[in-house]
C-alpha cells in the first residue's frame, strides 16, 4: 500500500496590534515532501465587516506581493520553504487591516491535512506615550513650588512674631553683664534661629 502525503499549517489564532506597526503575519508548515519549485503559499485577506476572501499574495518560487489594493506596497515576504516557513510581514498597520488573514501552503503531492489555517487581526489607535524626561519636568513645575511655599509656612508658624511695640529693655550704662567687660558676645544658636526666621518673617 502506498502512503498518503499530509500537510499541515499553523498560524497563530489571533493577533493585536497598534495603528502604524509592523505586524509579522506568521505561518509555518510540516510536510511529508520535501518542500520543491511545485509548492506555493497563498495568503488571503476577509475584512472584519464579512465579505468573500481576496487573495492579496502569492509565492511560488519566488514572492509575488500585490501590485494593487489596500496592501499594495505593504507586504514583505518572510518566508523560508527549506524551514517550513511560509510568513510575511505587514508595513504600516491600519484599522482598515482588521480581519481575518488565511495562510495556504501547497506541497505536491501531498494532497491531505490541514493545508491552511486562519489568523484574526486586530489593530487598534496607538496610544500617545509620555516620556519620563516630560514627566520629570511636569512634576518639578508642580512639586518645587509646593515644597517652598509649605517650608515658608511652616517656618512663619514655628518662628515667634515680632511686635513694634517690643523694645529691648532698658539697662544702664553701668550694667555690666559677665562676658561684655572684655567685649565678649554670646553668637550661639539663638542667634542664628533669628536670622532664618528674620528670613520666613520677611516674605
Amino acid at each position: 500500500p502506498s502512503l498518503v502525503s499530509s500537510i499541515t499549517v499553523s498560524t497563530p489564532a489571533e493577533l493585536h496590534a497598534s495603528k502604524g506597526d509592523a505586524v509579522t503575519l506568521s505561518c509555518t508548515f510540516t510536510s511529508t515532501s520535501r518542500p520543491t519549485s511545485k509548492m506555493t503559499v497563498d495568503w488571503s485577506y476577509r475584512p472584519q465587516s464579512g465579505g468573500l476572501p481576496q487573495t492579496f499574495f502569492h509565492f511560488s518560487s519566488r514572492a509575488f506581493p500585490p501590485l494593487d489594493g489596500q496592501f499594495t506596497g505593504r507586504i514583505r515576504w518572510q518566508g523560508s520553504p527549506a524551514r517550513g516557513e511560509a510568513s510575511i510581514s505587514l508595513i504600516n498597520a491600519t484599522l482598515n487591516d482588521n480581519g481575518t488573514f488565511t495562510c495556504s501552503v501547497r506541497n505536491p503531492p501531498d494532497v491531505h491535512g490541514s493545508p491552511t489555517s486562519h489568523t484574526v487581526l486586530t489593530v487598534t489607535p496607538k496610544v500617545p506615550s509620555i516620556r519620563f524626561s516630560d514627566v520629570a519636568v511636569l512634576l518639578a513645575f508642580i512639586l518645587l513650588p509646593s515644597a517652598i511655599i509649605t517650608l515658608l509656612l511652616i517656618g512663619r508658624m514655628l518662628c515667634p512674631k515680632k511686635h513694634p511695640n517690643q523694645s529691648k529693655t532698658y539697662r544702664s550704662p553701668i550694667e555690666v553683664t559677665e562676658g561684655e567687660e572684655y567685649g565678649i558676645h554670646s553668637l550661639g544658636g539663638q542667634g542664628k534661629r533669628a536670622s532664618c526666621c528674620d528670613l520666613c518673617l520677611m516674605v
